[in-house]
């Protein structure tokens, strides 16, 4: 499917240009750019972070930014921001996929949010959504101001077109697009459907290895960063920003996809999960789920992070003398799931690929009876865990359900009688 072009490693210093000689060599702002072009920094950090962390690019394009008309409210209904004051029960949820859309509706007006935390305004916390779409968003440009957006299909592969160039995406694939960068998402097939996390703290970044050492989990060199190209057209577009909580629209008398030349290290850029490295046991005991962290965005607590991005993928579990799947247990951080294919190993029923799961902070969660009496009496021969992709937004902040995910009849009102049927199993006389 993918026929693009793309530029290796995570963060790094990339250059491209679609014309050649249109990078400026030794400076990025001379007097007069090549071919006349407008150079225009962008920046996703502050000008003094520390250069581990600082995220800029030199833009080179047709128009700056700046030649845009003003802006009206455009209301997106399904599109939610944090904070909100809605009352979150402390009960494990579980919805249904969203059904595919029967209207013709694009990626944008597709977007319905499920849960959200933190505050967009003080930059902490995310928004998850869920999208469904049946058909290109063609003339029609977002950007998002209020944070990054982490994009998981589940369902059809699409087309990205943003101003630092082009990705495609299929499921079982990932995409970052940094905060306020222009996109448009074209679909490849009839339709499609998936997750999209807005982080508004701070930007991802691979999670450092520890004891692992230099290889292992997400590498830096499968990550692909778009070539430069641009459109040259005075077709009309609109452009829909988000902006503090809410949508606005302009129209533009041009394609913003303007961007002839490059340089830097934010751009948009794409992973696949299949290059995952996975760590983990070989002797005994279920592992931290952190052991399956794509990307994390930190916040001001050590190893606490304002999102982790966990995936739990195709893998081998040899553990011996041990519970395979992952134990009952309460956590700190809280927990929102989706699925992509397959099943999840801790569920028998009900998680359905595009479903969502959420066990907030302190809510206690775990195997069903039926996945607890199996992996008890399991002979612990190798085994492979195949065909299965789930993952994991986790935050240090509780989730608050949006008001249409509680009163949605997606929402599985019978998800904890899953649990209803564990019994006392307890034995004085059984040692084992």
């Amino acid at each position: 499917m993918d026929s693009l072009n793309y530029l290796y490693g995570f963060g790094n210093e990339h250059q491209t240009e679609a014309l050649t000689g249109a990078l400026p060599i030794g400076q990025f702002s001379p007097q007069r750019c090549p071919y006349n072009l407008y150079a225009e920094q962008f920046s996703s950090t502050a000008f003094t972070a520390p250069r581990a962390t600082n995220r800029r690019s030199w833009t080179y394009r047709l128009r700056p930014s700046v030649a845009q008309l003003g802006f009206r409210a455009y209301p997106l209904e399904g599109l939610k921001t944090a904070p909100l004051n809605l009352v979150t029960p402390p009960d494990p949820m579980r919805w249904d996929p969203l059904p595919l859309p029967s209207e013709p509706t694009d990626f944008i007006h597709g977007i319905t949010t499920i849960a959200v935390n933190g505050n967009a305004d003080a930059q902490h916390g995310v928004a998850v959504h869920l999208y469904v779409a049946n058909q290109s968003m063609n003339s029609r440009v977002f950007s998002c101001a209020d944070g990054e957006l982490l994009l998981v299909p589940q369902h059809g592969s699409l087309h990205l077109d943003t101003e630092f160039g082009q990705l495609q995406l299929a499921p079982g694939e990932i995409a970052v697009i940094p905060r306020g960068v222009k996109f448009r998402v074209q679909l490849l097939d009839d339709s499609s459907r998936g997750y999209l996390c807005e982080n508004y703290g701070a930007a991802l970044e691979l999670p450092e290895r520890g004891p692992v050492g230099a290889n292992g989990y997400a590498n830096d060199r499968d990550f692909q960063y778009p070539q430069a190209w641009f459109e040259d057209n005075d077709t009309p577009h609109q452009l829909i920003t988000k902006f503090a909580g809410h949508c606005y629209l302009t129209e533009l008398p041009f394609s913003p996809f303007d961007v002839v030349a490059w340089t830097g290290n934010s751009a948009p850029y794409k992973y696949d999960l299949s290059r995952f490295n996975v760590i983990n046991t070989v002797s005994f005991d279920h592992p931290d789920p952190s052991i399956f962290t794509v990307l994390t965005s930190p916040s001001d607590g050590a190893g606490w992070a304002n999102l982790d991005f966990v995936i739990f993928p195709p893998r081998w579990m040899v553990a011996e003398n041990t519970f395979r799947p992952p134990w009952y247990h309460r956590n700190v951080m809280s927990e929102l799931m989706g699925l992509i294919e397959g099943q999840y190993d801790a569920k028998q029923h009900g998680f359905s690929p595009g479903g969502t799961s959420l066990h907030n902070c302190m809510t206690p969660h775990g195997p069903e009876a039926e996945v607890f009496a199996k992996a008890s009496n399991d002979t612990l021969a190798p085994q492979r865990y195949q065909d299965t992709m789930a993952f994991m937004f986790e935050s240090r902040y509780r989730f608050t359900p949006t008001e249409w995910a509680m009163q949605t009849p997606l929402k599985q009102s019978d998800y904890a009688n899953c649990w209803n049927n564990i019994s006392k199993l307890f034995d004085q006389n059984d040692k084992i």
